[in-house]
């Protein structure tokens, strides 16, 4: 195997494990409280793992989740180190989810188990391995703790490692399993965000990766302007709703390929409050935000847009950002009402309705981030 490498600070034992109960107590403590406060998968394995290592004095855990659509086991790397997949019965770890028994070897190498291949790719040399399977709310199993090489010169792992690790690992799946279910109802979320956005443009017969396109460049955007990845990870997935109120208006006037009259503008205006009027009632923050998203990306920073005719950093930055992002991509794409623009014309535009239209910051943003914004309209280019 070739497993998560972490580095934490042991310190000093008292028994022949390595780990005294008050110290034992005391990490299962501190780690079982973060995760139990911890919604982000790769960071409660790294948390998992974490512990495992110091109840057992391991050189490296990692923890192994079961892929089912794909039969294989994966555990996502830190370190900026790509995830790691195998078959799902190989190796020991694969060996102990299959028969659901945990496993202690003191030497790896005489083991016909052992899958070496990874210790002569990274030159770390396998000793001592335990793994422990673990268990969902419901009995079946979602993954296992694995440990690596006991820390000591010639140190082997223990029965009492194994029991420890077996306890490490009771304490820590059920909390794994809510953060996995947690994923699962935001992905979903992600997915029906998407295919609603893509209901709202596909009754104006809006290019098919367009609501794809705003999304990428939303994103980029909100970490250009300082960001958290998780807030610009939320306005990604929001960003693809911004139309979602042109599912009211009338055909009439969506596929119109000429230029509105003053009142069927009147009426396109009225999708921005629609899209709002549809999402605000939601709970869900993501909903919340997306209601923002609809009903503001058509203001204006010198208050010139509507509906409200918002201006300055009264437009919420939500609909500041996907303004612009909006923008690049419908100018850039064939409408029904017209041909896309040139880029010169297109980045010309920009510069002249810099602290007019847009955000001057943003505006700014986004031209440092132009290389970003141009590599992913040609990833998400549209077919004929």
């Amino acid at each position: 195997m070739n497993p998560l490498n972490y580095t934490t600070n042991h310190t000093s034992h008292s028994d022949s494990n390595g780990t005294s109960p008050e110290q034992l107590l005391r990490i299962i403590f501190e780690y079982t409280t973060k995760i139990a406060n911890e919604r982000t998968l790769v960071n409660v394995l790294l948390l998992m793992a974490n512990m495992g290592r110091e109840m057992i004095m391991a050189d490296r855990c990692t923890v192994w989740l079961i892929d089912h659509v794909r039969d294989e086991l994966f555990t996502t790397v830190a370190h900026g180190v790509d995830e790691i997949r195998i078959p799902l019965g190989s190796g020991f770890v694969g060996h102990s989810i299959t028969t659901g028994e945990p496993i202690l070897v003191e030497d790896a190498y005489n083991d016909p188990r052992h899958n070496a291949e990874n210790d002569l790719r990274t030159g770390y040399r396998t000793k001592s391995i335990i793994t422990v399977p673990f268990v969902g709310n419901d009995g079946s199993i979602i993954g296992a703790y694995q440990a690596i090489n006991k820390v000591g010169t010639d140190a082997v792992f223990t029965p009492l490692d194994l029991e420890y690790l077996t306890l490490a690992a009771s304490y820590a799946g059920k909390s794994l399993e809510s953060v996995m279910l947690h994923e699962e109802i935001v992905d979903t979320q992600r997915d029906i965000i998407l295919a609603m956005g893509e209901i709202g443009e596909s009754r104006s017969k809006e290019t098919s990766n367009h609501v794809n396109r705003v999304a990428e460049y939303s994103y980029v955007l909100a970490i250009g302007y300082g960001l958290s990845t998780e807030e610009a990870e939320q306005l990604k997935m929001v960003s693809p709703m911004h139309d979602i109120g042109k599912v009211a208006i009338p055909d009439a006037v969506l596929h119109k390929p000429g230029k509105l009259t003053e009142e069927e503008f009147e009426l396109m205006k009225r999708h921005t409050t629609i899209g709002y009027n549809l999402l605000k009632a939601s709970g869900r923050d993501l909903m919340k935000m997306a209601s923002i998203v609809a009903y503001e990306h058509h203001e204006k920073w010198d208050g010139s847009g509507y509906p409200r005719g918002l201006s300055g950093e009264d437009i919420h930055l939500y609909g500041r950002i996907t303004a612009i992002a909006d923008v690049f991509d419908a100018l850039g794409s064939d409408r029904v009402y017209k041909k896309a623009w040139e880029l010169d014309l297109i980045l010309r535009l920009f510069e002249e309705e810099r602290g007019r239209h847009f955000d001057p910051r943003l505006v700014d943003i986004f031209f440092k981030q132009l290389p970003k914004l141009l590599q992913i309209r040609d990833n998400y280019k549209d077919i004929d």
